[in-house]
């Protein structure tokens, strides 16, 4: 707009200089063909010589008067008078004829050419002479070059001034929205009791603000609960835990060499869950959990885990194989991979007719890792199975089997935590297949 407005001022200027120029050239000549009339009636130069002379001396403009003839017959400055140009001379040529001068209307305002003039001389009707103004207009081109000059300055500083009063204005509407910004950065990074304060800005931002220290309040205070219900539950399971595994090893002192195996099954099963709770409190801790990367063969963890669901299935008569082969070895975090397998364990055996079977296996393809588990239960529909991994989610067929809907969801954010992913898919022939698919780092 200033832009604008600037560029519109001085234009308006340029174009009323132009025309000032031309207005007093007109006037010039007129006051001229005045006295070269009664020079040439007088037949005397004097009078005229005197004011043209004074008159080039002041504003540097040539005079001159012509005869019918066309010729010179008096000037300004005739020693220094330079031929006349071929415009010049028609303007000459028409003035003789009786024609009067017409002011040149250029397009551009700021352009004031080099001028001349010429007015025919009358007496009674009849034309006697032509009187020439030669004019420069170097001191028009200044003028309109001073006022462009100013009106640019104007125009500059008064946006310089207006666009610092934006950033002004700008910074002191948008700071609240940098401390939100950089408030909710801080709580995502773990630090709950940022807070923003609400003494600047405008009051709708304000507001907001208030708004949102509330929501971070009502946040911390939620994870806080979550937080000691985790370390309450974790720390009361503990003692118990450890009670049974002691009572373990007490009974394995009495039992024959046969039970060695399951006695070795039920340690294992023992320092899984202490290591689940160990982390768990680490997690209340800390706020957010390690994960420990190590090489691990898939197809041995596979086979591990199926063992040790054989007895659960076996109560219903459902089989559990586990394929072997060549190791799959992927750097990855066991305990997560063993929690989320578990997950994906239990759904099969609990979605399977009795006496049915349950497969796992495990396999590379190029970077990628799996661990796919297959039943053959009722199985769901491609549009089932996208929802089977969220939260709460149970099919319509599954209101008769106990459970939360829990599972998947639960094994897709375990996954997610470490850079895998879960997949359900319909598998071939009915049932159900999902696979925990890993991104393996060391083949890429």
């Amino acid at each position: 707009m200033l832009l604008a407005l600037g560029g519109a001022a001085g234009w308006s200027a340029a174009r009323s200089i132009q025309q000032t120029f031309y207005t007093q050239q007109l006037g010039d000549l007129g006051y001229f063909v005045t006295t070269a009339r009664q020079s040439l009636l007088a037949g005397s130069t004097a009078v005229f010589d005197a004011e043209a002379a004074r008159f080039q001396e002041v504003y540097g403009t040539q005079v001159a008067v012509f005869d019918l003839s066309g010729g010179v017959w008096a000037a300004s400055d005739i020693a220094s008078s330079r031929p006349l140009s071929e415009t010049q001379g028609e303007q000459v040529v028409q003035a003789l004829s009786g024609r009067r001068a017409e002011v040149p209307t250029p397009a551009q305002p700021w352009v004031v050419a080099d001028l001349s003039l010429v007015e025919p001389v009358f007496d009674d009707g009849d034309v006697i002479g032509a009187v020439m103004i030669s004019a420069t207009g170097e001191a028009a081109r200044v003028a309109i070059a001073r006022q462009v000059t100013i009106f640019a300055v104007i125009a500059v500083v008064s946006i310089a001034l207006g666009i610092g009063l934006v950033f002004q204005l700008a910074r002191w509407v948008l700071s609240p929205v940098r401390r939100l910004d950089e408030a909710m950065v801080a709580i995502e990074h773990g630090a709950m009791d940022a807070r923003v304060d609400v003494d600047t800005g405008p009051p709708e931002l304000r507001r907001a603000t208030q708004v949102f220290n509330g929501m971070a309040d009502e946040i911390e205070r939620v994870v806080a609960r979550q937080q000691e219900f985790a370390a309450n539950a974790s720390h009361e399971l503990r003692n118990p835990l450890n009670a049974l595994l002691l009572r373990v090893e007490y009974l394995a002192t009495g039992l024959g060499p046969e039970w060695d195996g399951d006695v070795e099954e039920t340690r294992q099963e023992g320092r899984r869950m202490t290591e689940i709770l160990e982390t768990l409190l680490a997690l209340t801790r800390s706020g957010r959990g390690d994960s420990t990367f190590s090489a691990v063969d898939l197809t041995a963890l596979a086979a591990r885990r199926a063992g040790a669901w054989r007895e659960v299935a076996a109560q219903r008569g459902i089989t559990l194989n586990a394929y072997g082969g060549d190791a799959v070895l992927s750097v990855t975090d066991r305990m997560i991979v063993e929690s989320a397998l578990d997950a994906l364990i239990d759904n099969a055996v609990k979605f399977s007719p009795d006496g049915g079977v349950v497969d796992l296996r495990a396999a590379r393809d190029g970077v990628e890792c799996s661990i796919t588990v297959r039943d053959h239960g009722p199985g769901l529909t491609p549009d089932q199975a996208v929802q089977a991994a969220d939260r709460f989610w149970r099919g319509a067929d599954g209101d008769d089997v106990p459970g939360s809907g829990l599972g998947l969801a639960i094994a897709t954010d375990l996954m997610r935590s470490i850079g895998g992913d879960l997949l359900v898919s319909p598998a071939d022939g009915g049932g159900l297949q999902v696979a925990l698919r890993l991104r393996d780092g060391r083949a890429e």
